[in-house]
């Protein structure tokens, strides 16, 4: 049995991303998801070329982006309550990838995730999750932030709880759990994520999900099983000056 890393890290689980604030995110790191789609896609659009993407608010922002790149040079994807934004790029990570990255800048925009990456900015640092590159970015934290305060940032949807997001996070705290052992100090709200994940399975869960649900009937079934292909990309991104690039 392999060593476990001695530190001492306090990990907790926001299950919303309007539970952050500025008190709770300063000098503390922050790991966001949106398990279905916008962390996921971020993370698959970096692993399939993409040199950078940009994680913003809303259309204007994404527009306003794209019209400080040179043309051909960025690519334009996001939704709007589960709509795909006019002109844009379907946001989805099967998707966006078949619309091709590779080489671009991508300019992303959501309802949810990537407004959780611009709430997180104040954050000392600020990564980006999936189950797609889990355990890579646990292990990047563990050896790059020890004794600091780590928040999994769970979106959440218009202010509601999201069971993928929940189920994401416990994901996350079931690798710093093994990797840590006792170095793990666990909050209450990270003890029930990691029971969650640990009692169930995926991909029947995100299916069985609301959002997971309305994915499917619209045809997005296959979509919902790739966001669960547990650490497929050996990738960390992290946020500086407003863009996400790999460790």
């Amino acid at each position: 049995m392999s060593a476990k890393i001695e530190l001492q890290h306090r990990i907790h689980v926001l299950t919303r991303k309007e539970e952050l604030d500025g008190v709770r995110v300063a000098g503390k790191v922050v790991v966001v998801l949106d398990i279905l789609f916008a962390t996921t896609t971020m993370v698959a659009a970096l692993a399939g070329g993409a040199p950078e993407v940009l994680p913003v608010a809303d259309e204007a922002a994404a527009r306003a982006a794209g019209a400080a790149h040179a043309e051909g040079g960025y690519v334009l994807a996001g939704e709007l309550y589960a709509e795909t934004l006019p002109g844009f790029a379907h946001p989805a990570p099967m998707a966006l990838l078949a619309h091709g990255v590779t080489g671009k800048t991508l300019i992303y925009a959501t309802t949810n995730g990537t407004v959780a990456m611009t709430l997180a900015v104040g954050a000392k640092r600020v990564y980006c999750g999936s189950l797609l590159n889990a355990g890579a970015l646990v292990a990047h934290v563990a050896a790059a932030h020890a004794q600091d305060t780590v928040l999994i940032l769970c979106s959440g949807s218009g202010g509601n709880f999201n069971l993928e997001d929940f189920y994401g996070a416990g994901c996350l705290v079931n690798h710093f759990a093994h990797l840590l052992g006792p170095g793990a100090d666990l909050s209450d709200a990270a003890r029930t994520s990691l029971a969650f994940f640990r009692s169930t399975r995926a991909p029947e869960v995100l299916l069985d999900c609301r959002v997971g649900r309305m994915m499917a009937a619209r045809g997005l079934a296959h979509e919902v099983e790739f966001a669960c292909r547990f650490d497929a990309y050996p990738i960390v991104p992290v946020m500086a000056e407003g863009r996400l690039r790999c460790a």
